[in-house]
């Protein structure tokens, strides 16, 4: 994917300055910074959810401005899922399987190692954040897509949980997917990625990848290393 020059202003707030990214199947990066700093907008650009006032966001060398057929190659972990509460989670995955009209197999490890056949058929209201978040990563990745978008995906996951769903972000990658992930639990992410973009206000406060960072500040921790380019940028 490439991302070319992206604004976003929602009425006198400039959430996007210009952003411009070329992210790499077979990588993961890290989109982090603090709240309000633009990257829940970057991502609904991404998604077609929301519009910039200028600038573009490409899938294959093709613009996903007012297009819808690229998302078929997405998988989508919002960070609070929202179901109809009266649906159970296997009612929710047959129904999206119905929208989507895939037409290959379905990749159901997520939901054979969370154990969602356990619950499959309670309803949505019933059931924990935790629950509810296996069933949003087991949904992201199970269209086999090309490029996966995870919006803070480990919280409310119980530790053993948080591993299977980084053991298969791990996996993902190495098949050649594209990761983005946002996360303000930055010790999930030191095994995962390969890249770390830091947005600030809207702004690329730096775009590096993990051997960079690592190798630029002597820190093998994310934490650490953030916090010491942070510095060294006068951002501490």
């Amino acid at each position: 994917m490439e991302i070319r020059g992206l604004k976003k202003q929602f009425g006198r707030i400039h959430v996007l300055n210009g952003l411009t990214l070329q992210l790499k199947k077979g990588s993961a990066y890290a989109l982090i910074g603090p709240n309000g700093s633009g990257k829940t907008t970057m991502l609904k650009i991404l998604l077609g959810l929301v519009n910039p006032d200028s600038g573009e966001a490409l899938f294959q060398n093709k613009s996903v401005l007012k297009q819808w057929k690229y998302r078929n190659h997405f998988g989508y972990m919002p960070q609070i899922s929202r179901y109809p509460e009266n649906m159970t989670p296997f009612q929710i995955m047959e129904m999206i399987k119905d929208i989507r009209q895939h037409s290959g197999a379905y990749d159901m490890d997520l939901y054979k190692q969370f154990g969602i056949n356990k619950f499959e058929n309670k309803a949505m209201h019933s059931l924990s954040g935790g629950m509810r978040q296996k069933v949003g990563a087991s949904l992201a990745f199970m269209f086999s897509p090309e490029v996966i978008i995870l919006d803070e995906p480990t919280a409310g996951l119980d530790p053993l949980s948080t591993e299977i769903l980084k053991e298969k972000i791990i996996r993902s990658r190495h098949e050649g997917k594209l990761i983005l992930i946002t996360s303000h639990i930055l010790s999930d992410l030191d095994e995962i990625i390969t890249h770390v973009i830091y947005l600030n206000e809207g702004n690329i406060l730096f775009q590096l990848t993990i051997e960079e960072l690592r190798s630029r500040t002597k820190s093998e921790k994310l934490s650490q290393a953030i916090a010491a380019i942070m510095k060294e940028n006068g951002h501490a």
